[in-house]
């Protein structure tokens, strides 16, 4: 079993087409409060990403410093299959710095929603965003593929946005991109926000999703159902304040739901490893695709099921994201998963012999103590010598 397609889909009939993935973790995941990568764990993550098949690795924001310049620009030369992206203010220099790097994208930002442009920028949208047209219009000319973002594009004007991305597609944007910056969307409102720019906009539809709300990977996903092509994500879900998309669940949701099996997820769980060590960021125990408890099993019922088959109760194999499975002994325990669990470790106890030990699993459960293996074994080892 390798995982359950969802058949529900294809009666909807809303499926990504065209689609790629940039990952942001070496630049926006970065920017969770207390990370820093240095320059071999950028570089780690980096083939990571790249062996997993990510098309755009947006390797960081080069005019922060020059150790910044310096890992961008390694990043850019270590010869992967991935497009290299950077980070850019809308100001000539910033597209200087990118050049620089041998980036093959660069990223060029403007906040475009009233609040940013009234407390951050003290400008007008047509004062902001000019700086940000000469800019993109001068990575052009230096044979840079342009991704024009507005940041806050999702407490923008609608009306706005969109003549804000037409112009920037006027001046030959590649990409135009849409920032949730602060997480504000849900998935009914991101089809209906793509949809929209999709019917004036003829350039290639970015989506950024945050996570303030816990629906960033949701939201993403209805992004490109609605004709978003480049998604993008941070894996483990890092960056600011509650994270981006997840790599992982991303991916796997795109397999599962939509049959987009071109990445190799089985890289998944090894590199969000990496990444957690790196960061100093642990995973949640419950975290989808890669949690330590993501194929994890206590309950008898289930237990007892997983044995005889592991698709009742997973979705997808532990294999699948490059995972294991796990059968937990503990208070929901029944004697029939415990049979099973015991014939796996090489024993074969009676009626009476599962009783005793059942009795003496849960008697430590409801202390509170665990069960590790070697527990369980003398356990069973004072049992069979009664």
């Amino acid at each position: 079993m390798q995982y359950s397609r969802n058949k529900l889909v294809d009666l909807v009939g809303k499926k990504p087409g065209d689609i790629e993935i940039c990952d942001v973790t070496l630049r926006d995941g970065e920017q969770t409060p207390g990370t820093a990568f240095t320059l071999n764990e950028k570089k780690n993550i980096a083939q990571g990403l790249d062996n997993i098949g990510v098309e755009i690795i947006e390797a960081g924001f080069p005019v922060v410093s020059h150790v910044e310049r310096d890992t961008v620009r390694e990043i850019a030369n270590m010869g992967l299959n991935a497009k290299i992206c950077c980070l850019s203010r809308s100001v000539i220099p910033d597209i200087d710095v990118a050049i620089g790097c041998d980036v093959d994208i660069v990223s060029i930002f403007i906040a475009t929603s009233d609040l940013h442009l009234k407390y951050k920028y003290h400008k007008t949208c047509a004062e902001a965003t000019q700086c940000a047209f000469d800019a993109l219009e001068y990575a052009k000319d230096h044979g840079l593929i342009v991704r024009f973002a507005a940041e806050d594009a999702t407490r923008t004007d609608i009306n706005v946005l969109k003549s804000v991305f037409k112009m920037a597609e006027e001046r030959h944007a590649d990409y135009v991109s849409i920032a949730d910056t602060v997480g504000i969307l849900n998935p009914s409102t991101t089809y209906y926000l793509v949809s929209e720019i999709k019917k004036e906009i003829n350039a290639d539809i970015c989506i950024h999703c945050h996570n303030d709300l816990g629906m960033a990977t949701a939201n993403t996903i209805a992004a490109a159902e609605a004709g978003a092509k480049q998604l993008h994500t941070t894996v483990n879900g890092l960056g600011e304040r509650a994270g981006n998309a997840s790599l992982e669940e991303l991916l796997v949701a795109l397999m599962v739901q939509y049959g987009i099996e071109r990445y190799n997820t089985a890289g998944l769980t090894k590199l969000s490893r990496m990444v957690a060590e790196y960061s100093g960021v642990k995973v949640a125990k419950n975290k989808a695709v890669v949690g330590e408890h993501a194929f994890a099993h206590e309950s008898g019922i289930h237990v007892a099921a997983i044995l005889e088959e592991p698709s009742t109760y997973e979705l997808f194999s532990p294999e699948l994201v490059g995972g294991k499975r796990s059968l937990i002994i503990g208070k929901h325990t029944g004697t029939k998963a415990l049979k099973g669990i015991i014939h796996t470790m090489g024993y074969d106890l009676n009626h009476d012999q599962l009783c005793d030990l059942l009795e003496k699993v849960k008697d430590c459960t409801h202390a509170k103590r665990g069960i590790p293996c070697k527990r369980l074994d003398d356990f069973i080892q004072e049992i069979m010598a009664k």
